[in-house]
């Protein structure tokens, strides 16, 4: 395969599972503004360009940093190259010059998903139809994704969209652990049963995860449960254990793959349980951030080993 094609088939799924993730981590936002205990804690929606490290872009557009502002920088600003839009724009692009080795239809529903992103992004700006906006965008992206699945080869193509769906897939997951660990710091009622309970419930619903977890834990819903779910589960398919897990597999399958390999391995034994609710501080903030750093370095690592050639040359 040449070098060109898996590059773009790898971030067309990186820029796919992004844009379902952003629509995943708005609505968890939106759903803890009707659901949080009234008078415990004032929801800032600004921790979300922080936890996505848009602060600098974001301050250079806005000045006030509300949720009408920070929703439209997240969904559909244009100076924002990672908001939905944009996302979305990008898988589009790299798949019009993929369309050789992908499924007939996925052009097809890519489009479709553009076009109702586009024409309906107010919905998703404005409260009163942002529910429904969000879910029929995860849809879409959990149409292509079941399109790729059910009708693809398991060649090297298919092999670069899994290192790019779940690479992307396992950054995301520590942002939106790290917006609710913050949320529970910045209340300032950590021990709160009451609040723990709904911010926590919303995090293991944001990720599709809260009937899994109730299989899997039997237990009720605890910040160190939660947590210790997402990051450690070797089942569900959004944990971080589960995503570093499925790297390895597709790395495998490709050629010159031991540097990614050892790198994904490195993140598997840096990937940690949770004792205590009380343990979900600024350190744990930290080590969130140090993965993601880590996440970044194996991307850099993806890109140097198969995707730096020349022109015409085989991944």
């Amino acid at each position: 395969m040449l070098s060109r094609v898996a590059e773009r088939l790898y971030w067309s799924a990186r820029y796919l599972e992004r844009v379902e993730n952003t629509a995943r981590l708005v609505s968890v936002y939106d759903d803890l503004l009707y659901d949080l205990p009234h008078n415990v804690v004032e929801i800032s929606w600004y921790n979300l360009i922080e936890i996505n490290s848009g602060i600098e872009a974001f301050n250079n557009r806005y000045k006030v940093q509300d949720e009408r502002n920070v929703v439209k920088f997240l969904l559909s600003d244009d100076d924002n190259p990672s908001s939905l839009l944009n996302s979305i724009k990008l898988v589009r692009e790299n798949i019009r010059t993929t369309r050789d080795v992908l499924p007939n239809e996925m052009w097809e529903l890519i489009n479709e998903l553009d076009l109702f992103a586009k024409q309906n992004i107010k919905q998703g700006i404005n409260r009163s139809a942002r529910h429904a906006y969000l879910n029929t965008i995860i849809e879409g992206c959990q149409k292509i994704i079941g399109l790729l699945a059910g009708t693809m080869d398991r060649d090297a193509g298919w092999q670069f969209l899994i290192l790019g769906r779940y690479l992307e897939r396992a950054d995301m997951n520590t942002r939106i652990l790290d917006a609710a660990a913050s949320l529970m710091v910045q209340s300032q009622q950590e021990q709160d049963l009451e609040l723990g309970q709904v911010v926590w419930s919303k995090v293991l619903k944001s990720q599709s995860a809260y009937l899994s977890f109730r299989r899997t834990m039997r237990s009720s819903i605890r910040g160190a449960k939660a947590v210790t779910f997402l990051l450690n589960d070797k089942y569900f398919p959004r944990s971080q254990r589960y995503c570093l897990e499925q790297i390895k597999v597709a790395a495998a399958e490709l050629p010159r793959s031991g540097i990614v390999i050892m790198s994904a391995d490195r993140l598997l034994e840096e990937t940690r349980s949770v004792e205590h609710s009380s343990d979900l501080n600024h350190e744990f903030s930290d080590y969130l951030n140090d993965i993601q750093l880590s996440i970044i370095n194996l991307n850099q690592q993806i890109t140097e080993n198969w995707f730096n050639f020349q022109k015409g040359e085989a991944a």
